[in-house]
């Protein structure tokens, strides 16, 4: 099974970048998902390295050997787009075939692979269809079951469940990570849905004009994130700016121009440096201002309630500040409403404190 190294890699297209010293090392067998805002640089790094795309610099190396001009037949790489793009004229069966015939392998192992391969994707009774009688759930599956049946040992996935609904999608998660998993296969699986990447992945690279920003474990990107980017991307986080104004054993104190002092995981930002601070909506707490419960790091007056179902969401005005928020079980709807006044307050080591960005926080939180 092969490793996959891009190294330094740059592209532009037509003065727009789209790579940017663009560099990451996936191990065999690993399922890597790539998570990024739309012109990020995704889909360009997934053609470059199946071959369709050729860096203006940097090199490609697949198992140790530089690839970087070699064909795109050569480098055992199999690219499933987001369309599927199968052949509307032929049938499930021969859509999957088609790759075993162009390499001419010997019929009877050929058949054979294929029956398997419908078979994991639960299609076997649909071999005689065609793709336009099959729901688009059932077409990703055989578009997956062709790129399998190729013998690549390399599965490229540019956002495959985009187009499905919700609970389609879900559950073709589960069984795009099985397969792949099964198969032995090294996967790079290219997304803007961060649910997905968090499920599906071994680990995550997080890529942002061009550049990967952090590439990790989902855990480690979703609890540690490298900068207030990834804090907001991979889970949406409050964004607070301030001043760190003390260290308290261990923890870093922040300190808002109007004067609210907010506590944070331990850093080595000195006293007196301009900050960001960042903090999950699933790690903010709320609880009404009465008489005998304790104050929070702050105190906002709710502006509105939004039910989501499992979760909902609490959006607070604190003077000082702007807006705040928390996400909660949905039980607590019921809870609170619009104009209560609450204590809001973390756990100090859910909370990250970054550098101020160069650019400013506005410019290193745009999506573009």
């Amino acid at each position: 099974m092969p490793d996959i190294v891009l190294d330094n890699l740059c592209k532009r297209f037509d003065g727009e970048v789209a790579a940017d010293g663009l560099s990451l090392s996936i191990k065999d067998g690993e399922y890597v998902c790539i998570l990024g805002p739309t012109g990020a640089g995704k889909t360009t790094c997934m053609r470059m390295v199946c071959g369709l795309t050729t860096p203006d610099s940097g090199r490609v190396y697949l198992d140790g050997k530089d690839v970087t001009d070699d064909s795109v037949d050569s480098r055992n790489a199999t690219m499933l787009s987001q369309t599927y793009a199968l052949f509307p004229h032929l049938t499930v069966y021969d859509n999957v075939m088609f790759a075993p015939r162009i390499k001419k392998w010997p019929e009877d192992s050929s058949k054979q692979i294929i029956r398997s391969m419908l078979h994991m994707v639960h299609l076997e009774q649909k071999a005689e269809w065609k793709p336009y009688e099959l729901s688009g759930g059932q077409q990703q599956r055989i578009a997956l079951a062709r790129a399998l049946a190729s013998g690549s040992k390399i599965l490229l996935l540019d956002e495959p469940l985009r187009a499905l609904d919700a609970r389609l999608r879900i559950n073709l998660r589960k069984e795009l990570r099985s397969l792949a998993k099964e198969m032995g296969l090294t996967c790079i699986h290219v997304t803007h849905d961060q649910d997905e990447a968090l499920e599906m992945a071994d680990r995550i690279a997080v890529i942002r004009k061009g550049r990967i920003i952090q590439f990790d474990t989902p855990r480690e990107v979703f609890e540690n994130p490298s900068t207030p980017f990834v804090a907001n991307f991979l889970g949406r986080s409050n964004t607070i700016v301030g001043t760190v104004s003390g260290k308290l054993d261990g923890l870093t104190e922040v300190e808002t121009e109007s004067g609210i002092r907010f506590l944070a995981r331990g850093s080595d930002i000195p006293v007196g440096e301009e900050v960001v601070l960042t903090v999950k909506l699933g790690s903010t707490k709320i609880t009404k201002v009465k008489e005998g419960i304790p104050p929070g790091m702050c105190i906002g007056t709710i502006e509105r309630m939004l039910y989501e179902g499992v979760t909902v969401t609490a959006e607070m005005a604190v003077e000082g500040v702007g807006l705040v928020s928390a996400k909660l079980p949905n039980r607590k709807f019921d809870d609170f409403q619009a104009g209560d006044v609450v204590n809001i307050s973390w756990a100090p080591e859910k909370a990250s404190v970054f550098r101020m960005p160069a650019g400013g926080l506005e410019e290193e939180m745009r999506l573009d």
